[in-house]
């Protein structure tokens, strides 16, 4: 007999609501059982579904699951009043605008109720493979980790939410920085230094266009990360250097295709005696055509949910280690968070 299947809500329907919405029906696990918005005319679009108009209409349905898909300022007051009212909760990145907020949500985190946060990088083909390679110790250790991560911007980029301080909390670094951010500890832990230089010299909002962190840990590990909005073409790579050899995941499968095909280079050290082609290591590449992070991560979640185990990966402890490291950045940087009223004709929930 086939296990019953989890109902599950989303908060939230715009361009991460649909990528959910589509996840939910591709897993046999999974029942969609409800959607909600604030806005009138996507509601409208909404078929072969129940659609509310409240975040509370949707809570009081027969829920097992609810999918937090909303800009950061609602996410505190959705994780928190889901997990009070008994639902498992997968929510998408930035938990929240600042450290506080997520702070304030593992404070709910209790009866056995799963929280699990869109942190899919994770599981993308060419950072799982990279993972393997690290795991299996070929390479020996990583010496240090590399990361650039950015976006074009774009004729409608000023109108973002995301670059609206009193909603989102943060500009490219907590928008899509805390990716690459994530990886960083994926692979190498936590790290305590934290330097960070930011600025807005382009675009002119009251948060960063361009950071650049870098990060130390205990064992000596080093890591720069740089998160841009000014680099006119969607770009992602991270090079990974270890004791005896090197790793780059380059590229990025999206639903645009506007990152590039992802790819994975692995090359074993050579030098110049140990090799015809001085510093020119033989490298291998690994191309990778399907994206299915969206739905390893899913079925994590719900494995979790259904063998009621704790979360393991992009739990909440992750998603404040890597709000902590931002925290940080921001302060170093000058740019520390100062809390405000929220425009409440955007925020309400």
């Amino acid at each position: 007999m086939s296990e019953k299947k989890l109902k599950c809500g989303i908060v939230g329907y715009g361009y991460m609501g649909e990528i959910r919405k589509a996840v939910i029906e591709r897993n046999p696990a999974l029942e969609l059982a409800g959607i909600c918005d604030t806005n009138k005319d996507i509601l409208k679009k909404i078929v072969q579904c129940p659609a509310f108009d409240s975040f509370e209409k949707l809570l009081a349905r027969d829920l097992d699951i609810i999918f937090a898909c909303t800009p950061n300022c609602f996410t505190p007051d959705i994780c928190i009043q889901s997990l009070q009212a008994g639902k498992h909760v997968f929510c998408e990145k930035p938990p929240g605008r600042n450290l506080k907020d997520i702070e304030n949500i593992r404070q709910y985190e209790k009866n056995g109720l799963k929280l699990m946060f869109g942190f899919n990088h994770r599981f993308h083909p060419g950072i799982l493979k990279a993972k393997l390679l690290i795991d299996s110790g070929k390479f020996g250790s990583i010496i240090n980790l590399r990361g650039i991560y950015g976006k074009s911007g774009g004729a409608q980029f000023k109108k973002s939410w995301r670059n609206n301080k009193a909603i989102s909390g943060g500009g490219i670094l907590l928008d899509q920085g805390i990716h690459m951010l994530d990886l960083f500890r994926l692979f190498c832990g936590d790290f305590e230094q934290v330097k960070c230089f930011a600025g807005n010299a382009f675009w002119k909002f009251d948060l960063e266009d361009n950071a650049y962190v870098i990060l130390e840990n205990a064992k000596a590990q080093h890591a720069i990360c740089h998160s841009s909005a000014t680099f006119w073409k969607h770009t992602f790579r991270l090079d990974i250097t270890l004791e005896e050899g090197y790793l780059v995941v380059e590229g990025l499968l999206s639903k645009s295709g506007s990152y590039g095909r992802e790819k994975l280079v692995i090359a074993r050290r050579q030098f110049e005696n140990e090799a015809e082609a001085i510093s020119n290591p033989a490298e291998e590449t690994s191309y990778f055509d399907k994206d299915l992070s969206w739905d390893l991560e899913a079925e994590a979640f719900v494995k979790c949910v259904q063998e009621d185990k704790p979360v393991a990966m992009s739990n909440s402890l992750d998603a404040f280690k890597v709000m902590e490291i931002i925290d940080k950045a921001y302060k170093d940087a000058g740019l520390a968070s100062k809390e405000g009223a929220v425009n409440e004709e955007h925020c309400r929930l």
